[in-house]
């Protein structure tokens, strides 16, 4: 039952298939679903699924007046008890057979709360007069709500749709946004996408938060380790070039950034590439120790820890290949003999796994090669401006600590 005018039905927006929630502080039941409608056949490779707010039990709902009911001096109260008075009925007292209680309830007959021509003919007494149910009502037929979802003590209508096999559902989101920027949404309502890319976000965010705190901890330990500022940000220049080698290798093999899995292969991809920087400067500062020139300490470098960082790039790309293709080998069947049988390609791992092998592989063999060239090229173009800028530290501790002494000389005397 309702007091006051009946709202105007807003326009129904029709939403594109994918997970979208539209968030209203209040929705009439006139402005949501009439049933549990199937998305439109507008998006292709996907497959539609019903609204959050599917078609409830049948009602009859009694709208009332408000300015009629005040004329009446009726209260909201005095027309709902009467109502359920005579559809449910009310107890009025109660009579015992033995040790049996029974209760004595006060309704309509059945035959009289059958239609709405029956409730119309309901009449509310009040201080010793009736007033007909239609004189301050309007009475029809209407739908409840199967299901009231709130997110935030805000209401909610969420429609679904899944992403058929082979379709990325990136692209179908952005397919998806596109219609949605086209609709003109009453007032008080939003939409919103959720499900699947709402924990996109969800992963991108913690991803970034993991990438540059993993990134701020090595930058610590290597001020730590080198004492300087500069060359550590030599080494982690080597980050930068294997993101490179990242974006070329999901180009090439077309495979999906996927937030959650790319971003852990590029997280560990950090700790793989600034160990390969930190191996080739920590051996051009032992041998610069040594006597050796700059230049002549970088070729030397270069020759000698060519190796290790090759065999550790050659070693991580290899172990990742069947974890990236779903390489795998069946036992079974290699021991009967059937080596063609026993090697499956292309397991279901690969579209999990995929993202991040072809992330820590690319990168790796692009930054591998760039960091035995770049890196040693970047830290002889910074060494000069390291040594002025420690001789000009040097010069101003040095002035400083004179006039301490001049100073000092001064009061004595």
């Amino acid at each position: 039952m309702d007091r006051g005018s009946a709202p105007a039905t807003p326009a129904s927006p029709s939403t594109p298939p994918s997970a979208a929630a539209g968030k209203v502080p209040s929705i009439p039941s006139s402005a949501t679903s009439r049933s549990c409608p199937r998305p439109r056949r507008s998006l292709r490779s996907r497959s539609g699924g019903p609204a959050s707010t599917c078609r409830g039990r049948p009602q009859i709902r009694a709208r009332l007046d408000a300015d009629k009911v005040g004329r009446y001096e009726l209260r909201t109260w005095d027309v709902a008890n009467t109502l359920r008075t005579a559809l449910q009925g009310s107890e009025i007292s109660k009579f015992r057979i033995g040790e049996d209680e029974y209760d004595i309830v006060v309704r309509h007959g059945s035959g009289a709360r059958q239609s709405i021509e029956d409730l119309e003919e309901i009449t509310v007494f009040h201080e010793g007069a009736t007033i007909p149910l239609t004189a301050f009502a309007d009475i029809s037929f209407d739908t409840g709500l199967g299901a009231i979802r709130r997110i935030d003590e805000r209401r909610v209508v969420t429609l679904s749709s899944d992403v058929a096999t082979g379709f990325n559902a990136n692209a179908l989101r952005s397919e998806a946004q596109s219609h949605i920027e086209n609709l003109r949404l009453p007032a008080g309502y939003a939409l919103s996408f959720t499900g699947e890319s709402e924990d996109g976000e969800e992963a991108k965010a913690f991803s970034s938060d993991a990438f540059g705190t993993a990134l701020m901890l090595i930058l610590i330990v290597l001020i730590t380790q080198f004492t300087s500022v500069t060359v550590p940000f030599v080494i982690l220049s080597s980050v930068i070039l294997s993101l490179i080698g990242v974006f070329i290798g999901l180009m090439i093999t077309r495979t999906p950034f996927g937030i959650i899995m790319t971003g852990v292969g590029v997280i560990s991809l950090t700790g793989i590439v600034v160990n390969n920087a930190i191996v080739l400067l920590d051996y051009v500062f032992k041998v610069r120790v040594s006597g050796l020139e700059k230049i002549d300490a970088i070729v030397e470098a270069g020759k000698t820890r060519f190796r290790p960082v090759i065999l550790t790039a050659v070693t991580t790309i290899l172990g990742l290949i069947p974890l990236t293709t779903g390489l795998s080998l069946d036992f079974g069947r290699l021991l009967e003999g059937s080596l063609g049988d026993a090697l499956i390609v292309g397991g279901e791992s690969s579209q999990w796994w995929g993202p991040m092998g072809v992330a820590v592989i690319w990168g790796l063999g692009v930054a591998t090669f760039l960091t035995l060239v770049i890196v040693p090229v970047m830290y002889a173009a910074i060494d000069p401006v390291i040594g002025a800028g420690r001789l000009l530290l040097r010069g101003i501790w040095r002035r400083r600590a004179g006039e301490s002494r001049a100073q000092e000389v001064v009061s004595g005397r």
